[in-house]
């Protein structure tokens, strides 16, 4: 082979290695008119890329709101709401974000009906796929809601229920409670009343909230040395409660201690029937403003109260107060502002510590043990239980000048360790 002849077959076998190379580089797409073409081109930044898979951390954190909108817990609904609107504030800033996610807000009447409480619950688990479940304003619904948060593994916070079985003989794991429970408003009422042969009766409403409310005093006045003479359980929605002040009465207690919610309470027929005129004083729990009005004839009484807007010093009440009087034409935060606040600072919270991750047991391992602060001051989750350990207020109502309602004034703070409950699950 001549010289000539071995540079010609070089030269054909290079080209068809870079030939080779060029086919196995390039990419094909169809043209207009189905044909192949080869396209060589190699750049990333190229406009012909696709749009990037959405991941968690682009995708918005969003709380299911269960509250009772309507029924017989509408007021307590509604300061609970705000609260929660005024917590994702001050949280984030006026954000609305944390870790970088969005939040997004549902909300759904449960009407105070617990089988409606089950309905929204479970759309806003399916149709809105809420990553928080937060309510709500009744016990009876809380607790129909609670199977929901375990079988489809996400957190519920719950906020304003108080009853004791939400964190005792029904809880479970993916349960966080905001509210206080029973037990702790029992172990603050008893210590304003109860001591060695001092004879108690009781009256509440005859469901959860105020069964598991009694049983919990009994519990914490039997320690102090008092005697439980006679327990009273009225119907939820009555307005007429003669024969069961009339019971009581006949009992002869020393003192009648009262658990009651919602807006047809007893006062003005315990005032009518002279009760404290036979030598029985009245202790409760002080409620909110609305049902404080119908407590003229309870001056000089002592209890205790969960909140009053002007009890807790601290800035983050400060806030509440000055920003709560800015958006809703001069009202002060009542009595379930703060826990409504309270719930949402304790998602943003757990939301930091997590990084934005809102998987069950990622929040779980989180929320256990966390301590936040609240307008009541700081609160903790106990692990054992998930119970939000917290202050509540040892009060007299008093007559203020320019208020037309009896002031719950302030004795003392209950702290948190003093008010911690029993652990019942």
């Amino acid at each position: 082979m001549t010289a000539m002849s071995r540079r010609m077959g070089f030269i054909c076998m290079l080209m068809l290695v870079m030939l080779f190379a060029s086919a196995c580089s390039g990419t094909t797409e169809k043209t207009g008119n189905g044909n192949e073409n080869t396209n060589t081109n190699t750049n990333t930044n190229s406009s012909n890329t696709s749009e990037p898979e959405k991941t968690e951390s682009s995708e918005p954190i969003k709380i299911g709101v269960l509250a009772s909108q309507t029924g017989g817990l509408e007021s307590y609904g509604k300061q609970t709401l705000q609260g929660f609107e005024l917590g994702l504030d001050y949280a984030t800033n006026g954000t609305r974000e944390v870790a970088g996610r969005k939040i997004e807000v549902f909300i759904e009447d449960t009407e105070t009906k617990p089988e409606v409480a089950v309905q929204k619950a479970t759309k806003l688990l399916e149709e809105n796929g809420v990553d928080f479940l937060v309510g709500s304003s009744s016990s009876g619904d809380t607790l129909a809601v609670l199977p929901l948060a375990e079988e489809y593994e996400k957190i519920m916070v719950v906020e304003p229920a108080v009853a004791d079985t939400i964190t005792g003989s029904e809880f479970n794991k993916y349960i966080f409670r905001t509210a206080r429970n029973s037990s702790q408003d029992a172990v603050a009422g008893a210590a304003a009343i109860a001591g060695d042969g001092v004879k108690i009766a009781t009256l509440a409403p005859d469901y959860s909230f105020g069964r598991d409310g009694v049983e919990a005093f009994k519990e914490a006045a039997i320690k102090l040395g008092a005697e439980i003479i006679h327990e009273e359980y009225a119907d939820p929605a009555a307005t007429d409660f003669t024969s069961n002040i009339q019971k009581i009465i006949d009992a002869k207690p020393d003192y009648l201690f009262v658990v009651w919610a919602g807006a047809n309470s007893p006062w003005n027929q315990i005032a009518d029937m002279k009760v404290q005129e036979k030598g029985i004083k009245i202790s409760t729990g002080a409620p909110d403003i609305p049902a404080l009005s119908t407590m003229e004839p309870l001056i000089g009484m002592e209890g205790f109260t969960v909140y009053y807007h002007d009890l807790p010093t601290n800035d983050i009440n400060k806030w509440l107060v000055e920003e709560h009087k800015k958006r809703f034409n001069g009202e002060v935060p009542d009595l379930f502002t703060p826990g409504g606040m309270s719930a949402a600072m304790a998602i943003v919270e757990a939301l930091k510590k997590t990084e934005g991750k809102a998987d069950a047991e990622t929040l779980i391992a989180a929320m256990e043990g966390m301590s936040f602060e609240t307008p009541k001051g700081k609160m903790t989750f106990r692990p054992d239980d998930h119970q939000a350990l917290q202050t509540l207020y040892a009060i007299k109502l008093e007559k203020k000048d320019g208020v037309p309602y009896p002031v719950p004034v302030l004795i003392r703070e209950l702290s948190p360790e003093e008010t911690e409950p029993p652990i019942r699950n």
